[in-house]
This record gives structure tokens, C-alpha cells and sequence, in this order.
């Protein structure tokens, strides 16, 4: 009996995703475990491995189509040795979306009349059939499109959705647009008003659009309050060069950003009222230090997590640190890599950025901003030298901490950064 293959949904808050690569093709056997698809979620671009054997019979959503419901079928798997044809047009059980087989078929059963011959390349083989994308039949339907002036760009003719976008309603027939093998390269355009400049229109992909509403939800509903302190460095750096001596051999190097995640986390052991999360009517209050860090990926800023950073050594901080932005960087993180943490850091200070106030990521209460170390004018004993400093501003939501419990917290990392031996004890 072949086996409907369904969107999944690879985070708690993925409601759709975009297919972005097929990995496998109709008459390819796969096991339990082969990676059959890249998918495009809220969060990351991620891997889908199936979890069935036997041979693909057909694939019902192309890749590269946006939007794709959680529970939709995408695929139809069949069992070893099952007519690949019967499985490929057999109906998907269960509450999924209507594969578009069936959807098309029934097209066929009661055709809409056309007024004119649709282009060639938006035929299939025996001419008798527009070939859409299911997407592209809905939102043709929506603006009231005829599918037969429409030339597709996608394999082999197939009609997707940003060939409809682009038709206007009463459009003629695009004859010429269908004897072209793909769309010419989109040109700058220009802004009208005030800002008459030429542009060039990108689509957001899934992280980056998560990014937005959220950002946009955390300003609009967190009351955020800024405390920030100058931290001398000059101890923290010496005895990261220290400690990277006795390492050597272990193949770990330290960066300051593993001794600021400890840092960090110390503090909150120091000031656990600020280890919080604000719940309407509750306040969850944290037993343990999962460190939220914020990394520049391709597809947008995520934030892989460090748990139980108050609890773990600089090694191991130091490891799974590196392991975790690599994957981040190559679109690789699994959920529960990436999902979760009790509090966030943000580092720009490679970047030779002196001070800046973080958005607090939500359900979280508070974010830690850290700027570049640089050489500044520092009263050290009394005297005016020169030192190693810099400014950390934590950002925190005022609805969960008071400003005292979060200025004990800025002064706790500050003491902790000052004085580090605490971070290896």
C-alpha cells in the first residue's frame, strides 16, 4: 500500500515551509534515515530524512514552492515492488491537503472553456493538460487568471506561483515569452516620492520574515529597559592567553566570547531574578543557564544554544560553541539546537562596534549586548592609566525584572569579566 509522504513540521511554531530541494526523484529507493529534502522553516533551512523504506512514486509538490501547509503531502512513497503508477495516483490518507494528482484530474473531468491555445511549454507531453504548480492553480483562481495565457517557467513548462504573480488579470498570451527557455533576469526598478532610487526587489525567505515579526513583536509588547557598564578586560584576556597555552595540545582555543557565555551565565547563577520569563500571569523563574548566542547565518540571524553554560567548563563551552555556528552557518541545526534558552548574547564587537542596546528575543526577559575591547583613558588605583575596556549594555523586560535585579546582574558579569578566576572555578 504506497505511503503518502507529508510536510512536516520541523519547529513547534512551523505552520508552512518552503521545499527547496528534492534530493531524491520518482523511482529512487530510499531507507529510513536517507535525507530526501531541504525544507525551509521558520528557522533554518533543514534536512528531512525519511523515516520509511521503499521507492518514491511520484513527487506532488516541486521544489522551490513556498508556502507548502504542515501536513500537506508532498510525495507518495510506494512499497518494494508496487506499481509505481498505481501508488503515484492513489488518494493520501488522513486530514493532509489533496495531493494534485487527484486535483488535477478532476480538472480534466470538467475542463473550463479557454478562449484561446495555451502556450506550449505550459502543456504536458500530450497537450491535453495545463501543467501548474497546485499553488499557482489556487492564486490564478483567486485573481481570476486564465492558466492558458500564461507560459510557465518551471520544469518542463510547469506554471508556478511567480509566473502567475506576475500576469495581470486579462492579459493576453505571452507567445513569445513561452519559446523563451526562462524568464529574463529581474531589472532595477525605481522608488517613486522621495526615495527615487533604483532597487532591485528580494523576496524574504522563512527566517527572514520570523525575524521581522518577532523583532517587531518584542518592541511593541516588551517594555525594555538599558542598563550598560565599562568592563575592564585586561585579566579576562590574560588568562585566556593562559589557558589557551595549557590547551594547546588539546587542539581548543578559547575566544573571549566562550569566557563572556560563562560570564554571563555565572551572573545569572549570582542574580537568578533575572533568569526569568514573563508569562501573563505567571513568572517562570529558571534552574539552570541556557545561553541563547546569536549568530550571522546566510538566511538570517539565529541563535544556537549553549545549556547549562553555568555548569559546564571553558572547553566544553568552548567546543560545542564552534561545532554549533558552523552548523548554523551551513543551514544545518537540528530544533533542539536552536529552540529554547533562558537568556541571549550578542557580540559585536569583531566588528569594532563600541556600544549598541540588543532587541530582547521573546519569550525570553533579557539580552546581553557586548561591544569591541579597546584601549581607553581607565582610573586604575587611583591613577589615570590605560586599559583594555568594554561596554556591555543588557537589555532587559521590565515586566519580569525590576531595574535594581538588573543592575545587580550588570554589576555581577562585571565583577565576574574583572576578576575571572570565578569563570574557572
Amino acid at each position: 500500500m504506497p505511503t503518502p509522504i507529508k510536510m512536516p513540521a520541523l519547529s513547534p511554531t512551523m505552520e508552512e515551509g518552503t521545499l527547496a530541494k528534492w534530493l531524491v526523484k520518482p523511482g529512487d529507493t530510499v531507507s529510513a534515515g536517507d535525507i530526501m529534502a531541504e525544507i525551509e522553516t521558520d528557522k533554518a533551512t533543514m534536512e528531512f530524512e525519511a523515516v520509511d523504506e521503499g521507492v518514491i512514486a511520484s513527487i506532488a509538490v516541486e521544489e522551490g514552492t513556498e508556502g507548502v501547509k504542515v501536513g500537506t503531502v508532498i510525495a507518495m512513497l510506494a512499497e518494494e515492488g508496487e506499481d509505481l503508477e498505481e501508488a503515484a495516483a492513489a488518494a493520501p490518507a488522513g486530514d493532509a491537503a489533496p495531493a494534485p494528482a487527484p486535483a488535477e484530474a478532476k480538472e480534466e473531468a470538467a475542463p473550463a472553456p479557454v478562449p484561446a491555445p495555451a502556450p506550449a511549454a505550459a502543456k504536458s507531453d500530450d497537450g491535453n493538460r495545463i501543467k501548474a504548480s497546485p499553488l499557482a492553480r489556487r492564486i490564478a483562481e483567486q485573481r481570476g487568471l486564465d492558466l492558458s495565457t500564461i507560459s510557465g517557467s518551471g520544469p518542463n513548462g510547469r506554471i508556478v506561483k511567480a509566473d502567475v504573480e506576475d500576469t495581470k488579470p486579462g492579459a493576453a498570451p505571452a507567445k513569445e515569452a513561452a519559446a523563451a527557455p526562462a524568464p529574463a533576469p529581474a531589472k532595477p526598478a525605481t522608488m517613486g516620492g522621495d526615495l527615487d532610487a533604483p532597487y532591485e526587489a528580494q523576496k524574504l525567505n522563512n527566517v527572514r520574515k520570523v525575524i521581522a515579526r518577532r523583532l517587531t513583536e518584542a518592541k511593541q509588547t516588551i517594555p525594555h529597559i538599558y542598563l550598560t557598564v565599562d568592563v575592564r578586560l585586561d585579566a579576562l584576556l590574560k588568562l585566556r592567553s593562559e589557558l589557551n597555552k595549557s590547551l594547546e595540545a588539546d587542539g581548543i582555543k578559547l575566544s573571549v566570547n566562550d569566557l563572556l557565555i560563562k560570564a554571563q551565565a555565572r551572573a545569572l547563577q549570582r542574580v537568578p531574578l533575572c533568569n526569568v520569563s514573563f508569562q501573563g500571569d505567571e513568572l517562570y523563574q529558571y534552574t539552570r543557564e541556557d545561553i541563547s548566542v546569536a549568530v550571522a547565518a546566510p538566511s538570517g540571524l539565529i541563535t544556537p544554544i549553549i545549556r547549562d553554560a553555568g555548569r559546564k567548563g571553558l572547553a566544553q563551552i568552548s567546543t560545542e560553541m564552534k561545532e554549533l555556528a558552523g552548523k548554523a552557518r551551513d543551514g544545518k541545526l537540528q530544533p533542539h539546537e536552536f529552540q529554547g534558552g533562558t537568556a541571549s548574547l550578542s557580540n559585536l564587537g569583531m566588528f569594532g562596534t563600541k556600544q549598541f542596546d540588543a532587541v530582547i528575543n521573546p519569550p525570553q526577559a533579557m539580552i546581553l549586548a557586548v561591544g569591541a575591547g579597546e584601549q581607553r583613558p581607565y582610573v586604575i588605583d587611583g591613577a589615570l592609566g590605560v586599559a583594555t575596556v568594554m561596554s556591555a549594555t543588557g537589555s532587559f523586560d521590565h515586566r519580569a525584572i525590576d531595574g535594581a535585579d538588573g543592575a545587580q546582574f550588570m554589576q555581577a558579569f562585571q565583577q565576574l569579566v574583572e576578576n575571572p578566576m570565578g569563570l574557572v572555578v
